[in-house]
């Protein structure tokens, strides 16, 4: 192979990509995109707040009713003694919004029954907010039963949440604070990344050689250079294009945040963020999921916490103490050598097919190691040290993701080494079979390609 062509084929697919109107508008709305994902849930949960309801009770209980207390989303209104039917009847007359009736105390199950009234379907948030104040009087009803004085607050003095304050122990046996939620975090969104990039750009690859093949271009090209030339030219173009892309992506997206997050404030994105892990904590316990499987059970964060330290301390320190190199190296060392692999497999499978319907069943074994490699590594963050996880980042074909989800938590050098080389020699293998098959079957037309002609050009010299 001569450099000079495939410099010529890298700069010809470079140049293609970067002008066409589809990358330009991918680069600018991709960031525009992550930055929604960051933003838009807490913005829209700001925003879509219950305001000024008016909820007439019914108390029959006489018990619930001081617990109602007015905010600013809800004002609740003692209609007790009233008729039921004729409230109902009037509720949008009278400006209700809902009418909530407590039954009668019921003296053997201690507890009451709540119905409630609208004209139109009850938000979630305002449900629970009914529900919580009606707990919260039943409770007190049962806990003045057992005749103890104070028995409320004693409870609250014997109840304990513990905080595990987690170190970590350097070479020099200097002690750092460090939180292990910043870590899964970080292992669970490095993981997705890698696994959407190779995913992305391989397919643009085979994407890319199917075209050339059915405009019947790549006959005019192949009699200029040599295949192998043209298919790693093509492969190391498409990499420098995601290159370009990914970099556009981290500084736009981080220029809208930034400006977006200063626009309303820490504050209320702080605070909006809090409400939406509690609502999405209720949610996954009433699906029978326990919070902590999902890493939901992060501390509430706001400004007085990141002043007085203590776990918000927790995750600003160990933000501080990550190795930001062993990051960010890893992952060009991954993303390249992971993307070089799978785009090497992609290529051969675009140039055996005529079009991209054909590519289901010879790409079906590519693409499941690389299903497999992000399935692991979304669970590594609970062992990262576990055989299955450890293996995962060994093997060539899922260790570009898995070991970059193993990083965060710290990795042997002996074994970021092995891990990378077997990944080097298993693409020089596999990238030499993907040329021989690439050769053959960018000129072969007319006949649907399976896996016992692949295998047929693999033994051809």
């Amino acid at each position: 192979m001569k450099l000079r062509n495939i410099k010529t084929i890298i700069s010809r697919e470079y140049m293609t990509r970067v002008k066409k109107k589809s990358f330009l508008l991918i680069t600018f709305l991709g960031p525009i995109f992550f930055a929604a994902i960051c933003i838009l849930p807490s913005l829209i949960m700001f925003m879509a707040e219950d305001k000024g309801k008016q909820i007439a009770v019914i108390d029959e209980s006489g018990i619930v009713m001081p617990k109602f207390e007015d905010t600013q989303a809800i004002d609740y209104i003692d209609c007790t003694g009233q008729p039921l039917d004729s409230l109902k009847n009037q509720l949008d007359v009278l400006g209700y919004d809902a009418l909530v009736q407590i039954s009668a105390l019921d003296t053997l199950t201690k507890s009451v029954n709540v119905t409630a009234y609208s004209s139109s379907p009850m938000s979630v948030d305002t449900k629970e907010a009914i529900s919580s104040r009606v707990d919260d009087a039943i409770e007190d009803y049962r806990l003045s039963l057992y005749d103890i004085g104070d028995l409320k607050q004693i409870m609250k003095d014997v109840e304990f949440n513990s905080t595990v304050t987690t170190y970590t122990l350097g070479e020099d046996g200097e002690e750092k604070i460090s939180s292990s939620e910043v870590y899964m975090i970080i292992s669970l969104v490095l993981s997705m990344i890698i696994y959407m990039f190779i995913a992305m750009f391989s397919g643009m690859v085979m994407q890319s050689v199917i075209e050339e093949k059915a405009s019947r271009v790549v006959e005019v090209l192949v009699s200029s250079v040599k295949a192998t030339e043209l298919m790693f030219g093509k492969i190391i173009g498409v990499a420098c294009v995601a290159l370009t892309q990914f970099f556009l992506w981290i500084v736009l997206t981080a220029v809208i945040v930034t400006g977006v997050s200063s626009f309303i404030g820490f504050d209320t994105m702080m605070e909006s963020a809090n409400v939406q892990t509690e609502q999405m904590t209720q949610m996954t316990e009433g699906l029978g999921v326990d919070p902590e499987m999902m890493g939901m059970t992060m501390p509430a964060i706001d400004s007085t916490t990141v002043a007085q330290g203590g776990e918000m301390g927790a995750v600003l320190s160990t933000l501080k103490d990550l190795d930001y190199g062993m990051l960010i190296i890893g992952f060009f060392i991954y993303f390249a050598l992971g993307y070089l692999l799978y785009a090497s497999f992609f290529a051969a499978i675009g140039s055996a097919v005529e079009n991209e319907a054909d590519t289901q069943q010879l790409s079906l074994p590519v693409t499941i190691p690389l299903m497999i490699g992000f399935f692991i590594a979304f669970y590594a963050f609970k062992a990262p040290d576990s055989a299955v996880v450890f293996w995962g980042s060994m093997i060539p074909f899922t260790s570009p993701i898995v070991m970059l989800a193993r990083i965060p938590f710290g990795v042997p050098v002996w074994e970021l080494a092995l891990s990378i080389g077997l990944l080097v020699a298993t693409f020089m293998a596999c990238g030499w079979a993907s040329a021989k098959i690439y050769k053959i079957g960018i000129l072969m037309f007319g006949k649907k390609t399976t896996f016992k002609d692949l295998w047929k050009w693999l033994k051809q010299k």
